[in-house]
Parts: structure tokens; C-alpha cells; sequence
């Protein structure tokens, strides 16, 4: 896979699979109503080559009044259904102002999903705030900065979940000559992976 690494984006080429072409088609509704997101978690190894089986995609989004969030509804609606509320006001009450995720689907279909949060933290918002742009196949999407979805990766997989440090490995053998070492190491620092990062990643 070939791919250019640029100060303000990633460009590459790839034949899309469907858990891509499900992406573009959601977030082409957020483009078009001027909402921010960023996609984090295990999308974003996946986007860059990593091969494993997955059911959702994990995005944020800006957080918005009901109103936005309503017209946001209503167009998801025309091609997409929610698995967890077929009322508005209850899945931006309920769901997503609560601290909870809503799922998105093609019609009839279950996999693959959407899974939709507002940031809870000043990181997730911080990762809407400073997205990384990639452009695939010519289109637009943004993703997590690479230095904190890697740590962030490693932090998850402290339990033992043996997914989470194999993204981060497959991001950083892809990415490492291409990191903001100080903004790495501040995220390293602020989750005390250290040992972590010396036991996986060096």
C-alpha cells in the first residue's frame, strides 16, 4: 500500500471493502451538515491495512443542540436505522447526552454499525479539535491523531486484550517515522504506559 504522509494529511489508494464504503456513505451526511467527528478505535487500523473482524465503527462527533442533532436524525433516517431508539428526542436525551453511544445500520442489515458518542472528555474532545485528514481514493475522512489512537490502543490492551495492542503495533509499524515524538510521548506520559510501550512497541 502506497501512501503519502503530509504535514496536513494521509493520501493513499486501496481497492474499499465494506466496512469503508458504509463509512463514507455515514459521514457524507455529517460533511453535508457541517458536523465535526473524528473516527478512533479499531476503524482507523483497519483503514490502514490491518486485517480482523470487527462489527462497528467507533466515531465522535461534535456535540450538538437538539435541533442540529434532530435535522442530523432525520437524514441518517432516510438510509440508515437506529438499533437503539426510533424516537429523537429520547436518543439524544437518553443516549448520546447521557454519556451513552447510538448505533447506526443499513436498513435490514445489523453489521456493519456506526456507533455514535459526543467526547465525555477533554481527549475526545481534543481529537475532534486536532483530526488528522486522509484522503482515500480521492474522498475526505478524519481520523484520530495517530499519536494518541497508538497509546490509546496500548492503554486498552493493558488487561490483556490482545486486538487493541495488535492495532496500535500495526499503526506504529506503519506511522513511526512519521510521528510528533513530544505529542507521542506527552500521551504516554498522561495514560503511564510506558512499560507498556517498551514491552510492545520497541
Amino acid at each position: 500500500m502506497e501512501m503519502e504522509y503530509l504535514k496536513d494529511k494521509i493520501v493513499f489508494d486501496k481497492e474499499l471493502n465494506d466496512f469503508d464504503l458504509f463509512t463514507f456513505d455515514f459521514i457524507k451526511i455529517l460533511d453535508n451538515l457541517g458536523i465535526d467527528y473524528v473516527l478512533i478505535s479499531g476503524y482507523v487500523a483497519l483503514l490502514f491495512g490491518r486485517s480482523r473482524m470487527t462489527e462497528d465503527i467507533d466515531l465522535f462527533i461534535e456535540k450538538l443542540s437538539f435541533e442540529r442533532f434532530d435535522k442530523l436524525w432525520n437524514e441518517l433516517l432516510e438510509k440508515f436505522e437506529c438499533i437503539n431508539s426510533n424516537d429523537s428526542k429520547e436518543a439524544y436525551d437518553d443516549y448520546l447526552c447521557s454519556g451513552c453511544s447510538l448505533n447506526f445500520s443499513l436498513s435490514g442489515s445489523f453489521i456493519p454499525r456506526m456507533e455514535v458518542k459526543f467526547p465525555k472528555t477533554s481527549v475526545d474532545s481534543w481529537s475532534i479539535e486536532n483530526k488528522k485528514k486522509v484522503v482515500l481514493n480521492g474522498q475526505d475522512l478524519f481520523i484520530s491523531p495517530l499519536e494518541l489512537q497508538i497509546a490509546f490502543k496500548i492503554w486498552l490492551g493493558r488487561k490483556g486484550n490482545e486486538k487493541d495492542i495488535e492495532d496500535a503495533k500495526h499503526l506504529y509499524s506503519i506511522f513511526k517515522d512519521f510521528l510528533d515524538n513530544g505529542l507521542f510521548e506527552s500521551f504516554i506520559q498522561k495514560l503511564n504506559i510506558r512499560h507498556l510501550i517498551k514491552r510492545y512497541l520497541k
